[in-house]
């Protein structure tokens, strides 16, 4: 009888975890299409008042200004400076890193510098944003006197920091993935230890490689609090790095502390620019997928 009874409650237990899990994948599904519902519905409040080709296409963005603008390339035009500048710094160091931890490094090194990644992997952006504007931005000054207190060089660089864990340890994921009866074979061949690693693991790594190189620009073009601290707040449309820039989440966090009411043009203006840097990642995304599908090897 106890027996019959232990086994019923074992049974009912079965029958109930697939339907938890269930309810938390639905929950998170659920979640994404709140958020997309709500980017939506407040953009289109937003189109009604602005011109969306005014949006897209004028170089201007002046919303608090007394003829307000609202073309939202300066914005963009801020966060691909950051991308591309952490992008110079993130992924020679990143990818170097990766490739010494998987073909070069002992296992005690190993045991040391990853847990020296995972910490920095692990710091808040608040504190990047503070060590960006004390300590680099001086630091370059001094090198660069012309560059201004906020601009668009230092946070690039501290992003980039802040990003080159990510790509150094899903890139080495990657090539650790490569068997070794490949390396072997070049080995065998007569290759030397780098001519195996550039010519034979890298490529065979590729797709994991350029997958965790997007993902962790797609993080970057979606920073905010070090753009927010060290970048300023000057929306324009140049390449100069020494200035002072605005990206798209520095916007959101400026109108979000409070400088706008509820229900005016420029409240839902964080709407169309949230929809916006939604777009990017998305893209960012979905390419990071494109290439991991298309360029996967099969062992």
């Amino acid at each position: 009888m106890i027996l019959e009874k232990k086994r019923k409650q074992r049974w009912n237990l079965e029958k109930m975890i697939p339907v938890l899990l269930f309810l938390t994948a639905a929950l998170s599904v659920l979640t994404t299409i709140g958020i997309i519902f709500t980017l939506i519905f407040e953009t289109f409040i937003f189109f009604e008042k602005v011109s969306i080709v005014e949006f897209f296409t004028s170089a201007k963005w002046l919303p608090f200004a007394a003829t307000p603008s609202y073309g939202i390339m300066p914005l963009v035009v801020g966060t691909l400076k950051i991308a591309v500048i952490a992008s110079i710094v993130a992924v020679p160091i990143g990818l170097a890193t990766a490739i010494f931890l998987s073909e070069y490094a002992s296992e005690k090194t190993r045991r040391i510098i990853k847990p020296i990644l995972e910490v920095l992997a692990g710091i808040p952006t608040i504190v990047y944003g503070f060590f960006a504007l004390t300590f680099v931005t001086p630091v370059l000054r001094d090198l660069f006197p012309f560059l201004e207190m906020f601009n668009a060089l230092s946070p690039g660089i501290v992003v980039g920091i802040m990003i080159m864990p990510m790509i150094a340890s899903l890139s080495e994921d990657a090539l650790v993935s490569v068997p070794m009866s490949i390396r072997e074979g070049a080995y065998a061949l007569g290759a030397t230890k780098l001519e195996t690693t550039v010519k034979v693991v890298l490529p065979a790594a590729v797709s994991g490689i350029v997958s965790s190189i997007v993902l962790a620009l797609s993080r970057a073009i979606g920073e905010t609090m070090i753009v927010s601290v060290a970048g300023g707040s000057t929306p324009n449309v140049n390449m100069d790095v020494t200035s002072s820039i605005q990206t798209m989440t520095a916007y959101i966090v400026q109108v979000s502390s409070g400088d706008a009411g509820y229900g005016t043009t420029i409240y839902y203006s964080i709407y169309a620019v949230g929809m916006t840097l939604f777009a990017f990642t998305l893209i960012m995304n979905l390419l990071a997928q494109f290439i991991s599908r298309r360029y996967r090897e099969e062992y």
